[in-house]
């Protein structure tokens, strides 16, 4: 038998009464009934609990413990059935948001925009390297919706039931210390890098095999490649040990210089994304807007991209 709830209402009421006898009358049951109850509690945890005496029954030392517990565990059940009853009844007046994405520059700005447009929204975000992990978490519901991208045309991650819209496509760039031989340059052509080391942040998707694949039809192999942290890749970046990989909207940063790549050999796709069945479609409507406009807002603050924006004629 496992112990629940009732058997310790049971041990306190016997406790409060003093004897078995007055415990029944209060909890309505024969005295038997009570004792056999009592014989399985014990049972249960393994010794006696009270002590029978011509004037009652006194707690051993085992069920002077069970009763400590039952003070502390009895009123925490009932306030949070109490506060479960309440929040249950209670107007449902504050939208909650829970939003996700990888790391850059465009979750911070999303929620800039909807708290604009949602003052009163209780948002939180949460950040992962793999866009797998944030789509799982939208089938889970642990999250409302989720910024992830793929790599130029790619699949987005797969999972019945989501929905994924494009958000914009960037150029990827690249990042070289401010003391490059070729930080003066407009674009660079990816040949021109072949004997560099590289760095970039980690994924699950094929943006790897693509930069690859965009070095062979270059001429050359990577020499290495870094994976990690935003920070760790800056630092690499600006002591010169390597060149690193950043979407087109990387912010501006002490020590380095983004360039765009000749011909744009390597794009990303920002998407965004949520589960079909559990969201609204205004509420999707309006967080998916505000998403583009703070990819806008976004790529508008970094001077190469739009420079490059220009000269593309990209409105």
């Amino acid at each position: 038998m496992e112990l629940e709830l009732r058997h310790l209402k049971t041990v306190r009421a016997i406790a409060d009464a003093g004897s078995l006898t007055r415990a029944a009358t209060a909890l309505g049951l024969a005295q038997p009934a009570l004792s056999a109850q009592l014989k399985r509690i014990e049972r249960a945890l393994g010794g006696a609990l009270f002590v029978r005496g011509r004037h009652g029954v006194r707690a051993t030392a085992l069920g002077e413990l069970v009763l400590e517990r039952s003070r502390i565990v009895l009123p925490a059940v009932t306030e949070l059935q109490q506060e479960a009853t309440r929040f249950a009844r209670a107007p449902r007046t504050t939208e909650r948001l829970r939003l996700g994405g990888t790391h850059g520059p465009l979750l911070g700005a999303l929620v800039d925009r909807l708290v604009g447009v949602a003052p009163d929204a209780r948002m939180t975000t949460c950040t992962s390297w793999s866009e797998r992990e944030l789509a799982e978490q939208l089938v889970e519901g642990r999250l409302d919706f989720a910024l992830a991208g793929t790599c130029g045309s790619a699949s987005p991650p797969g999972a019945e039931g989501l929905v994924w819209r494009e958000v914009a496509v960037d150029p990827v760039f690249v990042m070289m210390p401010t003391g490059h031989p070729l930080a003066d340059r407009a674009e660079v052509d990816l040949t021109e890098l072949a004997g560099e080391e590289w760095a970039c942040v980690p994924g699950d998707g094929c943006f790897g095999d693509c930069f690859t694949a965009s070095c062979a039809r270059a001429g050359f192999t990577p020499r290495r490649m870094y994976e990690t942290d935003t920070a760790s890749l800056v630092h690499l970046v600006q002591v010169g040990r390597a060149v690193g990989l950043c979407r087109a909207t990387f912010p501006t940063t002490p020590g380095i210089v983004t360039r765009p790549l000749t011909g744009t050999p390597l794009a990303w796709r920002h998407l965004l994304g949520w589960h079909g069945a559990t969201q609204r479609q205004d509420t999707a409507a309006t967080v998916l807007a505000q998403a583009r406009m703070a990819h806008a807002g976004v790529a508008a603050s970094s001077d190469s991209y739009t420079e490059w924006m220009a000269a593309h004629r990209v409105p």
